[in-house]
């Protein structure tokens, strides 16, 4: 396809385009002429990457082709390229490394207790950490065993979404989806939560006077 029909079918306008073809986002197509060139499916695959990534993950285009590359580099590794995709694997990160002292021993006692295989790296094990820190600052009784329903629910949701993407074959298609579920989704998750705590206190404490 022209670039105008890649811009046309992925949304993404042709300047910006050819801005992410000169920034090394997005690989050459096939050259037809001195200044012209044809795409294929990869590229529109590519380009919607880039776009989730960028616009909703949020990343600058530097950091987008770090990624990218190392998608593309472990392209065969469905589990690291999701990992990279997630923002739990820094790109072009080693094993991580798990010696010396566990420094957040509440996420990795909660790990344990879940029978979860998890890396070091994952900078979700500091935010549980640093939340239940917090909450103990405020005189909040709060550890890593409250939060085991709230594992449970996660485990479970995180098969869901796991599940929903099993069957594109294509990793950095994949990559895409995983990444839009991800970072789309979760303030509507957070959503739900709070439309079930009114129905809750509405059921316990409501009365016949509320609606």
């Amino acid at each position: 396809m022209r670039i105008s029909e890649l811009s046309r079918r992925s949304g993404v306008p042709n300047a910006t385009i050819k801005y992410y073809l000169r920034e090394g986002l997005l690989p050459p197509g096939r050259a037809t002429a001195a200044t012209q060139a044809e795409y294929d499916e990869t590229h529109l695959r590519r380009l919607r990457l880039i776009r989730a990534l960028v616009g909703v993950r949020g990343l600058s285009v530097a950091s987008a082709k770090q990624v990218l590359d190392a998608m593309t580099e472990h392209r065969g590794d469905i589990h690291e390229v999701l990992g990279i995709a997630f923002g739990i694997r820094p790109p072009g990160a080693g094993a991580p490394d798990t010696a010396g002292e566990e420094t957040n021993p509440e996420a990795a006692a909660l790990v344990d207790a879940m029978g979860w295989s998890v890396s070091e790296s994952n900078p979700a094990r500091r935010t549980i950490d640093e939340t239940l820190r917090a909450l103990r600052s405020l005189d909040i009784d709060y550890d890593w065993q409250a939060l085991l329903p709230y594992a449970e629910l996660a485990e479970r949701t995180a098969r869901h979404d796991l599940d929903r993407i099993e069957t594109i074959t294509d990793p950095l298609e994949k990559a895409e989806q995983a990444v839009l579920l991800t970072f789309l989704l979760e303030p509507a998750l957070m959503a739900l939560r709070r439309l079930a705590q009114e129905n809750e206190s509405t059921a316990r404490h409501g009365g016949d006077g509320h609606t």
